[in-house]
């Protein structure tokens, strides 16, 4: 054991940490420190020099010097480009550290916000904002107005009426006729034909008063309106009063416009074959209610809600089981689902016929039921006509 020659690990056989060759390895190099600068490289490294500035090479005696030629100088003075990958690199590596609003002014956003509220809300954007704000003060802090009957104008014109709006100007396109006949001041009955299946002439009846007259329309709804929830609460704050004679007359004394349906349910629920037919108008209570106030009654007739949901049967139990007058089928209707509860875009008129005066009779003669009766079919028959002539003058359902 003692002969044993000790090889070390690492190395190719022979003794020592080398390989036999006169060239230090890639390892060895990357071990091996840097060698002490001399005193010369020190003071040469310690002088700064320009980027552009070119140094001569020591001039050897005996040799003069000679400077570079142009093109090298040109070479030298010309930053290498930067590929790519480098471009790639340096624009990731300051996306991944500069926060995303950094560098924006704050002209710049705000410049850009008033932009988008112009685009959005037209030139007059700011009024319109400071309205809605008061609007918003005003209702948190409970500094509005509700009448007696729960209607709330300010409600009812900045969000009912704006929302109705379009459907009335751009999907039924309502003609408005003989709005000159409605008063501009004091109490009137407007009296219409009900139709539709959905009483969705009532909603177009009072956008057409309130954008053509300035005027709000309080209609006089059935017992059914009220007992819905949801509906019954927007129904009272939209204007809508329980049908009942003593209401009417009060806001009739009291200057109100008020709207009245006669037909009532049997009116919106007749067949498509009955359409345009009225039916009957009751016992005449609103007559009685317009000769005790002494207001003018206004016959309306509305032409296209007909055919909105052509009426074409019903399911009586049903209605019955749940409480209301009819379950609708139309050919859209149950078949098609929620999509079959969209009104077709039939084109709609809508007259407000000439008043028929009451102020010539005595307040007495409201209990008088032939008086009663003879005005009652007055105005039933008015209508009636109307819808015949409006009929003959529409070219087309949907035209």
């Amino acid at each position: 054991m003692g002969d044993a020659e000790i090889i070390p690990i690492g190395t190719r056989g022979k003794p020592g940490r080398g390989t036999g060759s006169t060239k230090p390895s890639s390892s060895a190099r990357g071990l091996a420190t840097r060698a002490p600068a001399k005193p010369s490289e020190k003071k040469a490294a310690a002088t700064p020099v320009a980027p552009d500035t070119i140094v001569p090479e020591p001039a050897v005696p005996g040799i003069a010097a000679t400077a570079p030629p142009v093109a090298d100088v040109a070479a030298q003075q010309v930053p290498s480009p930067r590929t790519p990958a480098d471009e790639l690199a340096r624009a990731a590596v300051t996306e991944d550290h500069r926060h995303p609003t950094a560098g924006i002014p704050a002209v710049d956003w705000i410049s850009g916000f008033t932009t988008a509220a112009v685009e959005m809300f037209g030139a007059d954007w700011e009024p319109r904002l400071a309205a809605f704000l008061a609007f918003l003060r005003r209702r948190l802090t409970g500094d509005y107005t509700v009448d007696e009957y729960g209607f709330d104008a300010e409600i009812t014109q900045r969000f009912f009426m704006t929302a109705i709006r379009p459907v009335a100007e751009k999907w039924f396109r309502i003609e408005v006729r003989g709005v000159e006949n409605i008063p501009t001041v004091g109490g009137a009955l407007v009296v219409s034909n009900h139709s539709g299946t959905v009483p969705i002439d009532g909603m177009m009846t009072a956008i057409s008063i309130h954008d053509h007259a300035h005027r709000f329309l309080r209609p006089l709804g059935a017992d059914l309106v009220f007992k819905l929830p949801i509906v019954s609460e927007l129904a009272r704050k939209g204007g809508v009063t329980l049908a009942c004679n003593e209401d009417a007359e009060r806001m009739l004394r009291g200057g109100e416009i008020v709207g009245v349906w006669p037909e009532g349910f049997k009116g919106i629920g007749k067949p498509y074959s009955e359409r345009y037919k009225l039916q009957r108008f009751g016992r005449g209570g609103f007559v009685s209610a317009a000769i005790r106030t002494g207001v003018p009654i206004i016959p309306t007739s509305v032409v296209g809600a007909e055919e909105i949901y052509p009426l074409v049967g019903n399911i009586p139990s049903l209605a019955r089981l749940l409480g209301v007058p009819y379950i609708p089928i139309t050919p859209f209707f149950p078949l098609l689902g929620p999509l079959g509860l969209v009104p077709l875009p039939s084109k709609w008129i809508i007259e407000f016929g000439e008043p028929i005066r009451t102020d010539e009779y005595d307040g007495a003669q409201a209990d008088d039921p032939m008086l009663v009766f003879n005005v009652t079919d007055q105005v039933r028959e008015t209508i009636q006509q109307t819808l015949y002539t409006l009929l003959m003058q529409r070219k087309s359902v949907f035209g």
